[in-house]
């Protein structure tokens, strides 16, 4: 009570006036602090008659400091509590009790309990008043010792004991408290079961049963929080059937039940109760929006936001995302814009969640600009815009971009979660930044997100694709639970790395655990197969997955086959498997057994391989530069000409080879006979000397690999010069002795540069890691992990 005491008494003279002469006075002004002045400086004084008057002067400030309550003003209450101590009333029991309910409800708990400490007498609503203080802003531990200390309790103590628990999510104590309350004879009411319903699950039923027993069962508050909690566990013919037994149904019993069906992919059903609803609300529409655009119905979920905004119904920030969720379902970048329009003109754009759901919809459609553009105007960004914003860096392929912004989300004072971490994490991976997956490896650890699973996971596909998988199968081991996800991600980094035989011993390993391998799993052993030669393992593990794990083979798993029998040279299978395939061949299929004629120089196959290609997609250029380079091998220039002519003719343009290299954090891109850099001098002096070196070694170019018809030294010259050969020069220039070289192209590595790599690897020492179009490859002292079959 000091800080109540410490108010100063100047201005509030002794009343002992009569209370109907100023009472009137204060109740006709309209501001409230106003009148509490007006109290304190009034200049009469009022005589209290116990026998006569005590009970106005009680009542009276019992209002005023239930108007203190209303407002949250609780300084204007600390002075009506200074006039209560003047005149000796601080000891009634009935203005005691609203004096701790103004200092609980205005958030001052200490106040509250030393008011409670020094009342001489105390009822049933001064313990309640109290204990509701401590379940709304105090500990649940203080609140159950109070309410252990009660003499007496009712419905209302035990009300709010519970809530307090079921607020906490200990649901176990919220059953116990419930039954030790029947026990006691306490009849439980509406709001009991309300509570009790929003945190049980095993004892729902028994919860059921006592809300019949004691005939709450037709209310609507109970029936309504039953029927959403089966809901919630999955339980909807039994929701349906509390909905079906309701007496009286209001809007909540309807949208909870709609909902219900909803959450269960029943999207008819909750068509149904929508139908038929007496009523519609702003609830209403935004269910049956949200339940079409989760479930991919995105052209009903726009058509329905078209319907209530017809109906005349304001739109809050839960339906703009449901609505621009639609949208970016359904790349609809129009529409998008449209409701974009719509969220300015209703002052919603700068909402923190529209907003993120704006960045996600322009992101989703590849307009990155628009995204960053939204991203800008958000005025109090949280983790979730911040999210979406590096996403749709991830999906736009801007890697470094979600780096810096991972680093200026983190300077904004935001800490890191598993989704935002797992985002940066990806962006690292695609542009095989290792430096920078480290340092967020050190922030999840520092923020406590190594134990999660999903984070674990992230982490060992970042190493795995930054070409560390060492570092992969680290962090695999070290991962406290280990679930279906974390195991396939190694595998595909095994299979990634050519680790063919690794790849099956830890799928073995895998199901041994107990695990249940799904048809991502089996991609990453197929394609495990496919780099390592594996080609009787992979045929076993192809036809295993459905006589012995019940998986269905999808066309993924078809295209990992051709790619298995075509790299090994058993091209007529591959082509068989394509015809005989349950579903009409592809792009990647089609494309698959053209690259396998590329390795193995089959003319007329690749001839009908691109022709399927061009019929399916006539403007991709990959088909037309695989003949191209096919015919170039054998020789064939008349075909290459007009090859080369035909994607004039169409406006068909080859996509650059080019190689990329990380160093203090900074992506350095080369193309082939790339003299830009600002390094050029030296990077050129360096393949001088290398090629010289090469040379003394026994290194002979192959002149196959030259797709240009000129003469054998400008040959040479074009080999020496390649894209990944420029990228590793800059490499050892810059990079420190003792460090790994790792270079990115985003084509497959050429074979006369796989060649040369080997050899520079061992005439310098160091471990070069290429990371191309298909796989990794890592070089040392004059080998490579592929083992040359790639």
């Amino acid at each position: 009570m000091k800080r109540s005491m410490a108010v100063s008494l100047q201005g509030f003279p002794r009343l002992n006036t009569n209370i109907k002469k100023i009472e009137p006075k204060i109740c006709q002004i309209p501001c409230f602090a106003l009148a509490v002045r007006t109290l304190a400086s009034s200049s009469n004084s009022l005589e209290l008659k116990p026998t006569r008057n005590l009970k106005q002067v009680s009542n009276f400030y019992a209002a005023m400091l239930q108007e203190c309550m209303n407002s949250r003003n609780i300084e204007e209450g600390r002075r009506i509590h200074v006039h209560i101590i003047k005149s000796l009333l601080e000891s009634d029991v009935f203005v005691g009790n609203h004096l701790i309910n103004m200092y609980c409800r205005c958030g001052s708990l200490l106040d509250g309990r030393q008011l409670f400490d020094k009342m001489p007498q105390r009822n049933m609503f001064t313990w309640n008043t109290i204990l509701a203080g401590y379940g709304k802003y105090g500990s649940i531990e203080d609140a159950r010792q109070l309410f252990d200390e009660m003499p007496e309790r009712d419905g209302i103590s035990w009300n709010v004991i519970i809530g307090g628990y079921a607020g906490c999510g200990q649901s176990d104590e919220v059953i116990r408290l419930f039954c030790r309350m029947r026990q006691g004879g306490t009849m439980p009411n509406r709001i009991t079961f309300a509570t009790i319903v929003g945190v049980s699950s095993g004892s729902l039923e028994q919860i059921h049963a006592n809300s019949i027993r004691v005939g709450l069962e037709s209310d609507v508050y109970v029936g309504s929080s039953l029927l959403d909690m089966y809901a919630k566990f999955g339980l909807i013919e039994d929701a349906r059937r509390v909905f079906d037994k309701m007496p009286q149904r209001n809007i909540v019993s309807f949208n909870t039940m709609m909902a219900g069906y909803a959450r269960c992919n029943r999207i008819d059903l909750a068509r149904e109760i929508f139908a038929n609803m007496p009523q519609r609300d702003l609830i209403s529409w935004t269910t049956m929006i949200t339940g079409h655009a989760q479930l991919g119905l995105a052209k009903d979920a726009l058509q329905l936001f078209g319907e209530m905004r017809r109906a005349g119904l304001e739109v809050d920030q839960f339906t703009f995302c449901s609505v621009l969720n639609a949208c970016g379902g359904l790349l609809a970048l129009e529409q998008g814009k449209q409701v974009h329009a719509f969220a300015i003109l209703t002052a919603f754009e700068s909402n923190v969640f529209v907003g993120s759901a704006l960045v996600d919809l322009y992101a989703k459609c590849k307009s990155i600009v628009d995204a960053r553009l939204v991203f800008d105007r958000i005025p109090k960004r949280n983790i979730v815009s911040w999210t979406a914003m590096i996403v749709g860096c991830v999906q736009s392929e801007h890697g470094e971009e979600a780096l810096k912004l991972f680093i200026q989300m983190q300077r904004a004072g935001l800490k890191p979660d598993e989704f935002s971490v797992a985002s940066v994490l990806s962006a690292a991976a695609n542009i095989a930044a290792l430096e920078e997956g480290r340092q967020v490896h050190l922030q999840i650890i520092r923020v406590g997100l190594e134990s999660c699973v999903s984070v674990g996971n992230s982490l060992v596909t970042m190493y795995s694709k930054c070409g560390s998988i060492d570092d992969a199968r680290c962090v695999f081991k070290n991962l406290p639970v280990r679930d279906e996800v974390s195991w396939t991600a190694l595998i595909a980094g095994y299979g990634q790395h050519g680790y063919g035989k690794e790849t099956l011993l830890l799928f073995e390993e895998m199901i041994l655990a107990g695990m249940k391998p799904d048809h991502i799993t089996f991609i990453g052993v197929l394609s495990a197969c496919s780099r390592a030669g594996l080609v009787d393992e992979g045929c076993y593990y192809f036809v295993s997955m459905g006589r012995v794990h019940c998986i269905e083979q999808t066309v993924d798993h078809y295209v990992c086959m051709i790619d298995l029998l075509g790299r090994a040279g058993r091209l007529d299978e591959a082509e068989k498997l394509i015809d005989d395939m349950p579903f009409e061949p592809d792009v990647i299929g089609w494309a698959t057994l053209l690259g396998a004629c590329r390795i193995h120089g089959n003319v007329i196959l690749a001839k009908r391989a691109a022709e399927h290609l061009f019929a399916l997609e006539p403007h991709n250029p990959s088909a037309y530069v695989l003949l191209s380079n096919i015919y170039a091998a054998a020789g064939r220039w008349d075909d290459v000409a007009s090859i080369r002519k035909t994607m004039k003719t169409k406006g068909v343009k080859k996509e650059p080879g080019c190689t990329w290299i990380k160093f203090k954090n900074k992506v350095h891109v080369f193309v082939a006979d790339d003299r830009s850099h600002p390094q050029t001098e030296d990077i050129y002096a360096t393949l001088e000397k290398l090629a010289g070196k090469m040379k003394e070694e026994g290194y002979v170019p192959d002149m196959n690999f030259v797709l240009h018809n000129i003469d054998k030294v400008d040959k040479e010259h074009l080999l020496g010069y390649h894209s990944e050969r420029i990228a590793m020069a800059f490499g050892l220039i810059n990079i420190p002795e003792g460090t790994p070289i790792r270079i990115v192209k985003n084509l497959r590595v050429c074979g006369d540069c796989h060649t040369a790599t080997k050899f520079i690897s061992k005439i310098v020492s160091r471990e070069i890691v290429v990371r191309d179009a298909n796989r990794f490859h890592h070089f040392i002292n004059g080998s490579c992990s592929c083992g040359d079959y790639w």
